[in-house]
């Protein structure tokens, strides 16, 4: 066959091949029989054996997995994937609703979607072309999963138009090809999956794609991560849009003009769930429109546009064998149930949350009772209640001891607090503890440092606190178990890279009571440097918005410490950056600015500048941005289609800007 003949042959099995593709696993109608389509794609692979240049990316024959990859490689999320807050029943929907309305007013509505229990995974195109995958990770760093990817049949390697964009979704394993893979791994011997999310997750990130071809994935995409040249402006049009491109969407979504609408649609799922073909673990509700979900804005986790509701939990009875206290880093002491092993929620559970002395009293549980477990937000399995009646009198009450069951200190309570605290600032426990928080995500970040690998660490007193992690050396790490001489070194190579991590990921590492991740940035953003925040009094750590007295008590308090101080200064000479890397905050009495001392909020949809940009920007020039129009309120900046706070500040006379008004000013 001439290479014309073969090149425009291959032209039109591509787009059979992807049209048919396209009817069995994204419409569900297949307009063809199986044994028509593997005629064509046995016929495409011989033409492309023939012809090697005429073989594309987006062929149909480049779904069955290439060759085996070594590591997964990191991708920075240009848009960070954000977990969703929760809510678990009426009342917490009714809430969120509550401050939705009180935000942005009374005109909006809901969109409402299944949540699919799989793994979060991120889709990029250009040109129309698939380019690659990755997992969400911890929501700005993720894994490339594009050669796994690339199996799902339901995912398009071309679109019906050359856009450049990313797309989000959730890849699933079915029901089916869940039982048909467990039915493999038990005649095989080998044990089978928890639950189709487990599934799923191992499969993307196998290092063969064969593997993952094999297991039937399949995806739902419900987001468009950054909208380009698209120009939808709500989620539901950019569902539709999906549709249209040929992506596939979960089609039981529902536009809701009411919180009880969205009750409504909630509670018909709750009772229809099991008898869908795949897992769903709740509904997803978001507010509709793109320029109020950017007037709602985030917190430092999720978005104030959008929630999660789980369905409630599944219980399940079991006995209570044994009560186990753990000590953490904080030093509270927190019991834990030892459980008969009981299948819930798809995993098998051995331990629950008791969560303190005084919840075990009310509860009246006691060692030997049979118990009732459930998981809280289908993740956390917790004791609920006992079963009094089920009682022999072989049963015994719980005493919480006097002593530290790690380090024998006695141990107290501090102030009105239900929980009693170890003190000793030497307690292994609480040391372990802290090198673990140290490493995680939202910290220092240090990747392969997990749990299992600090644990081996500390018990072979390689490390006793965490300027110790950077004084490690190969080897010292090439003798711990399943640590081979790449891994040692990929380990090494995190632990350098985290020196050079921005201040508030220090802070938040060390573990400051009452500092969490969005405090800590605050505090780097403010102070810009370790030896100044040190030095700071608790009057100046209080006239920081959202430092409140608790948490400037406890800052101070902590670097009092001289075990804190000498601590600072091992990680500095260690070579562990102490600045913070973000923008540049200019102070006010340096600045001949209109937005000095003000008061602004920021409405409406922004063509030039994101509403980040933006508050950041009022803010260098020392102005304050807040989220509603009152009285205190100096300006309000109003982009397009802006809504009710617009009128209001029309209504108490509040001078009003357009966007081109505020770049000038900027300028």
């Amino acid at each position: 066959m001439e290479r014309s003949v073969a090149e425009k042959r291959v032209t039109e099995l591509h787009n059979l091949l992807n049209q048919y593709n396209y009817e069995y696993h994204v419409l569900d109608k297949p307009s063809v029989p199986d044994s028509e389509y593997d005629q064509l794609l046995k016929e495409l692979v011989q033409l492309e054996g023939a012809f090697p240049d005429l073989r594309t990316p987006d062929s149909p024959t480049q779904r069955v997995g290439g060759e085996v990859l070594e590591a997964f490689e990191k991708v920075q999320h240009r848009t960070p994937m954000l977990s969703l807050g929760n809510a678990f029943n009426e009342d917490d929907l009714k809430d969120f609703d509550r401050k939705v309305k009180q935000a942005i007013g009374e005109n909006y509505q809901y969109v409402c979607e299944l949540k699919i229990d799989g793994l979060a995974v991120s889709l990029r195109y250009e040109d129309g072309l698939f380019v690659q995958g990755a997992t969400r990770g911890d929501g700005t760093t993720g894994e490339d999963i594009t050669a796994n990817i690339r199996t799902v049949k339901s995912v398009p390697l071309k679109i019906k138009e050359p856009l450049t964009f990313e797309v989000r979704g959730e890849a699933y394993m079915p029901k089916r090809s869940f039982q048909a893979l467990n039915e493999v791994k038990d005649a095989n011997g080998e044990e089978p999956f928890a639950n189709p999310r487990n599934a799923a997750a191992g499969s993307l990130r196998q290092l063969d794609p064969k593997i993952a071809a094999s297991r039937n994935l399949d995806v739902f995409l419900y987001s468009i991560a950054d909208l380009g040249t698209t120009g939808v402006e709500s989620h539901s049009e950019g569902l539709n849009l999906l549709d249209k491109l040929g992506f596939k969407t979960n089609p039981e979504r529902q536009v809701c003009s009411t919180i009880d609408d969205v009750v409504n649609y909630v509670n018909g799922w709750v009772e229809k769930r099991a008898d869908l073909p795949y897992e769903i673990d709740g509904i997803v509700i978001k507010v509709d429109s793109f320029h109020q979900q950017e007037e709602l804005g985030f917190t430092a986790k999720s978005p104030r546009w959008a929630i999660a509701y789980k369905f409630p939990a599944e219980e399940v009875v079991t006995k209570l064998i044994g009560i186990e206290l753990n000590v953490g880093r904080t030093g509270a002491v927190t019991p834990t149930a030892e459980l008969e092993p009981v299948k819930v929620a798809g995993t098998t559970v051995k331990r629950a949350s008791l969560h303190n002395e005084d919840l075990i009293r009310e509860k009246d549980i006691r060692i030997g009772d049979y118990v009732v477990i459930k998981k809280a937000g289908d993740i956390i399995p917790e004791v609920v209640r006992s079963l009094a009646d089920k009682r022999t009198g072989d049963e015994t009450v719980f005493e919480m001891p006097k002593e530290c069951p790690e380090c024998g200190s006695e141990l107290v309570s501090i102030d009105d607090e239900v929980a009693v605290r170890c003190i000793n600032p030497k307690c292994p426990a609480q040391i372990r503890e802290g090198l673990i928080h140290f490493v995680s995500r939202d910290a220092m970040n240090i990747d392969g440092l997990g749990e299992k690998v600090i644990t081996q660490l500390f018990k072979e007193k390689l490390i006793e606190d965490v300027a110790d992690l950077y004084r490690l050396q190969f080897d010292d790490l090439i003798k711990l178990e399943r640590m081979g001489e790449k891994s040692v070194q990929n380990l090494l190579d995190a632990i350098e890279k985290s020196k050079s991590n921005s201040l508030e990921k220090l802070l938040f590492g060390l573990g400051i009571r009452h500092v969490g991740a969005k405090a800590a940035k605050i505090l780097a953003a403010e102070f810009r440097t370790m030896d100044v925040l040190k030095e700071a009094s608790v009057e100046q750590l209080c006239n920081i918005h959202e430092i409140g007295q608790k948490m400037a008590d406890s800052i101070a308090t902590y670097f009092q410490l001289d075990e804190a101080q000498e601590l600072i200064e091992e990680l500095k000479t260690l070579g562990v950056n102490m600045e913070y890397k973000g923008p540049q905050k200019v102070a006010v009495e340096d600045i001949d600015s209109y937005f000095s001392g003000k008061t602004v909020v920021l409405t409406g949809r922004l063509t030039q500048l994101t509403r980040d940009e933006a508050k950041e920007h009022i803010e260098r020039f020392g102005g304050k941005v807040t989220g509603s129009v009152s009285k205190k309120t100096d300006l309000v900046v109003a982009g397009e289609e802006a809504g009710s706070k617009l009128t209001k500040a029309e209504q108490l006379g509040i001078e009003v800007w357009n966007e081109e008004r505020f770049l000038e000013e900027l300028k």
